[in-house]
């Protein structure tokens, strides 16, 4: 079990099924071939039937850039800086997985810790590789860059530009850290986000929202945390196009926050994007509402847009009326008591862990972990987030493989150093709170608790379960001890190792 209370600046980075990224190029180039990879191969099993159910596979190929564009042009990996707008989404319902690159896209500096400094003219040998956080560290996956074709079309994402290949390659390299492309056909908002940053996600419901949440979004954006959202399923079980312009049960990315004077008073607009590409709100303050002509806000000019590619605004009332969450990321939390989060301060503690397989009998069995709210806290002053190693995620388990309970622990049993003994775990006894959540490889829960001393207890585990808990504690203001650590945007952290 590993303890740590400071951020790491640097985590270390693991290879992928053991790939060892320049060992494979320097052999590509040596023997003047182009990399083919036996861990992920040009085979329909690495897309997944589900993805390919009704599709005549004999039109099905797998295909490199260079060949795609048959010779017209020279393929490149990023034209003019990666933006959003690269990105439009194709047969797979990655939508969750896409939004989350697309809020990424608005901080360069710590997506090209993603990407890495790769191209198709320099050394090309075929290959690629891109970095996914999991477990508390970075997970490099090599690819080869041949992708699947249908009747001369790529199936998956498909960038604007057609001689730009980063979000294709990208989304190769993301199915096959996840096993297949149908493993990323419906997912979850926090799973990518945390995958793309190792950071925290606090999850904001807005149909119980707190009523200042429209400036701690403004405040969000402009810090450059990463945001996303998703709306409510329709009645069919698949992603629809609606009256309204909005595609039921799909992820968003929230790239903007304002308010803009109106009719003599104040209108607080979202601005959100599209992983489709170009199907957008038709509601008020729309692209081409009438909102935007009646508004005499002198700002009209640099928010204003009448461009088909996925983004627009809408009202805020609008937003809370037809989203059911926000997810928004940052390193550490951030606190929904007040509109103004940058000057909250936070300790963390983190273990590192495995739980055993079958560890069903009882809380004295499980993972005990012990920590201490200090005097004088607000509400929200605790937060719990896991996170399940890569070699646990299944392809058909949609449940979070991890279980626990946080207790109170009275003074009676304070005096236990390691292990609380059996007999605190009375069926009388009640915890403060546990899991109950749609997720697979993250969680985060947010707590209120009293002063004292709290125990964390880890139970369950169908299989062998490796997690990280962090533990994040909110401090007073007036704490200057050296190990609290003041809420850093996402211009501040560092993502790890370039």
């Amino acid at each position: 079990m590993a303890h740590n209370q400071q951020f790491p600046a640097k985590t270390p980075i693991i290879k992928f099924k053991e790939q060892d990224f320049y060992s494979l190029w320097d052999h590509c180039l040596n023997r003047g071939l182009l990399f083919e990879d036996e861990t992920f191969p040009a085979e329909t099993y690495s897309i997944g039937l589900q993805l390919l159910k009704g599709k005549n596979l004999s039109n099905l190929s797998w295909m490199r850039p260079k060949d795609l564009l048959k010779g017209k042009s020279e393929p490149l990996f990023i034209l003019e800086g990666a933006s959003r707008f690269d990105i439009q989404q194709g047969e797979a319902g990655d939508c969750w997985f896409l939004a989350a690159l697309g809020a990424l896209t608005q901080s360069p500096r710590y997506l090209q810790k993603i990407l890495i400094d790769q191209s198709f003219s320099y050394q090309y040998a075929g290959i690629f590789h891109f970095r996914f956080w999991r477990c508390g560290q970075w997970v490099e996956v090599v690819i080869d860059d041949r992708l699947p074709v249908l009747n001369n079309e790529y199936l998956f994402v498909k960038p604007r530009n057609k001689r730009e290949f980063w979000p294709c390659l990208l989304e190769k390299a993301y199915a096959k850290f996840h096993g297949s492309y149908a493993n990323l056909h419906y997912g979850y908002l926090p799973d990518a986000l945390v995958d793309l940053t190792g950071g925290v996600v606090t999850n904001i419901s807005l149909h119980s929202s707190p009523p200042d949440l429209m400036t701690l979004v403004k405040t969000a954006a402009e810090a450059g945390s990463l945001m996303t959202c998703g709306t409510l399923a329709g009645p069919v079980s698949e992603s629809t196009r609606m009256a309204n312009g909005l595609v039921s049960r799909h992820a968003y990315t929230v790239t903007g926050a304002e308010q803009i004077e109106y009719r003599r008073s104040w209108e607080y607009l979202i601005r959100l994007w599209n992983p489709w590409g170009k199907t957008e709100w038709r509601g008020r303050w729309s692209d081409r509402s009438p909102e935007w002509q009646e508004t005499h806000d002198q700002r009209k000019s640099q928010l204003y847009e009448d461009k088909d590619n996925g983004e627009f605004w809408m009202s805020y009332q609008d937003f809370r009326d037809n989203f059911f969450g926000l997810f928004i990321c940052n390193q550490v939390p951030i606190s929904l008591d007040h509109g103004s989060m940058l000057h909250e301060r936070w300790s963390q503690m983190t273990f590192k862990d495995h739980l055993i397989p079958g560890n069903t009998e009882g809380y004295q069995r499980g993972m005990q972990y012990t920590f201490s709210v200090p005097d004088s806290m607000e509400n929200n002053n605790v937060i719990m987030s896991f996170n399940i190693g890569p070699q646990n995620i299944k392809a058909k388990d949609r449940t979070f493989p991890v279980k626990y309970e946080v207790f109170k622990v009275r003074q009676y049993f304070q005096h236990f150093q390691d292990r609380l003994p059996s007999t605190f775990f009375s069926k009388f006894r009640i915890a403060e709170k546990g899991i109950v959540s749609e997720t697979t490889c993250n969680l985060t829960e947010c707590f209120s608790l009293s002063p004292g001393t709290y125990v964390v207890v880890v139970s369950e585990g169908r299989e062998g379960v490796e997690f990280l808990l962090r533990i994040f504690l909110k401090m007073p203001d007036s704490d200057s001890r050296g190990w609290t650590l003041m809420l850093r945007s996402f211009r501040a952290f560092s993502t790890g190792n370039s």
